[in-house]
């Protein structure tokens, strides 16, 4: 697999904290999105793992084809 699932069409509201790490899940083949879950495994794609900067809520893409991880409205164009 090479290119993601799309996991839905409309991104993520999730709440981040300072300092703390996520990792997105950029295959669309987690079951805790838009957070990895080790689902990747069976493909070439791996998650975008970052460090929270703020305490803040941020928009995470859902359909997997934005700048990763945050959303900038590609799903509008699915």
């Amino acid at each position: 697999m090479d290119k993601p699932v799309v996991a839905q069409e409309f991104p993520y509201a999730a709440d981040l904290t300072a300092g703390e790490k996520y990792a997105w899940c950029a295959c669309g083949l987690s079951k805790t999105q838009p957070y990895c879950d080790g689902a990747h495994k069976t493909t070439d794609i791996k998650p975008v793992v970052f460090t929270a900067e703020e305490t803040k809520r941020v928009f995470l893409c859902g359909c997997k084809a934005s700048k990763k991880p945050i959303c900038d409205g590609s799903h509008n164009s699915l």
